[in-house]
């Protein structure tokens, strides 16, 4: 089932987004930046969204696994957790972060991100060309739904 994500169950959003996020930027990014995004950061930066223009979504399978943001047509913030990936859960949070978009949807991915890739790919989003240097090293690359 997915659920909003509201001030009742913002901090189990919080937990998976700081435990997903750090696993999934362990290999390329610094220990202390890493550990920066504890459970109070993506609290706060959950809720920031959320007084915005985002909607974050929760994936509750027995129990919470992942999490997904929509903006528009921005689908951002798909995190599951480590333990239930690669188990089809992204595929339905990503399913269900396009049903929600109200035009083409698009999302940003780091360019070493290849698990995500993959996933984007079977689901048909290709690269726009947009891109946005993330480090000298690393940059972050726009893909789009093509129907």
């Amino acid at each position: 089932m997915i659920v909003k994500v509201d001030k009742t169950n913002l901090l189990q959003a919080a937990v998976i987004h700081s435990v997903s996020w750090k696993d999934s930027h362990r290999s390329f990014c610094s220990p202390d930046f890493v550990e920066l995004h504890s459970t109070e950061r993506q609290y706060d930066y959950i809720l920031e969204k959320m007084n915005g223009e985002s909607r974050f979504f929760m994936l509750v399978e027995d129990e919470p696994v992942g999490v997904v943001s929509v903006t528009e047509s921005l689908i951002e913030d798909l995190y599951i957790l480590p333990a239930k990936q690669n188990m089809g859960c992204g595929s339905k949070l990503l399913r269900f972060a396009i049903e929600q978009c109200s035009g083409t949807p698009t999302l940003w991915i780091l360019e070493n991100n290849t698990d995500a890739k993959r996933l984007y790919d079977r689901f048909g989003f290709k690269e726009t060309g947009r891109v946005n240097a993330i480090t000298d090293e690393l940059d972050e690359i726009e893909l789009a739904l093509q129907r």
